[in-house]
Parts: C-alpha cells; structure tokens; sequence
C-alpha cells in the first residue's frame, strides 16, 4: 500500500480557559489519506489532529479508522472534552 498526500478537514473549535481562566481555544481536525494498491485507489484513512487556535502546541494521530463515521465520532468526543494536544495519544489509545 502506497500514500497520498494527507488531506486536514478543519471539523470545530472548542473554546474554553485555562486553569488561570485565560481564553483557550482548540482546532479540530480529521485527517484524511488515501491509500493504494499498485497505483489503484483502495481506500481513505482517517486520522485526528488537534492545534491551539492562533498558533502553539499541535498533535496528530495518522491511520486510526478506515470508517468516515468512526472518526465523526472521535472528533465530536475530543472536542466534548476538550481534549488537549498534549493528551491526544493517552485518549485516542483508551478509544481504541
């Protein structure tokens, strides 16, 4: 199986504080890629990414679900609980 370009769907932002009630806010994103067999498209990937609005932290998890639905679902539940780059990995590993 070979890669395409990774494509980033920008899904919701999620505003809420800090612990000092400074304005926080997060982007969500669900990652798609395309994947090939011998140069044929055979199916899309989904991936997360979360960044700080306006620029700082980001993470991303690649190839987590080939189902469009599954990941809706992880996305809505990260930005439910305002979930952080910083534990994307710890969530999406209990998720999984």
């Amino acid at each position: 199986m070979m890669e395409g370009l990774t494509k980033e769907i920008h899904a919701t932002t999620c505003r809420t504080v800090d612990a000092h009630g400074a304005p926080l806010s997060f982007d969500y994103y669900i990652l798609v890629d395309e994947l090939t067999a011998d140069g044929v498209f055979a199916c899309e990937s989904y991936g997360v990414k979360i960044a700080v609005a306006g620029g700082g932290d980001e993470s991303s998890i690649r190839h987590i679900t080939s189902s469009a639905d599954r990941i809706g679902e992880l996305v809505e539940l990260l930005s439910k609980y305002e979930v952080t780059p910083v534990t994307l990995e710890d969530v999406v590993s209990d998720w999984l």
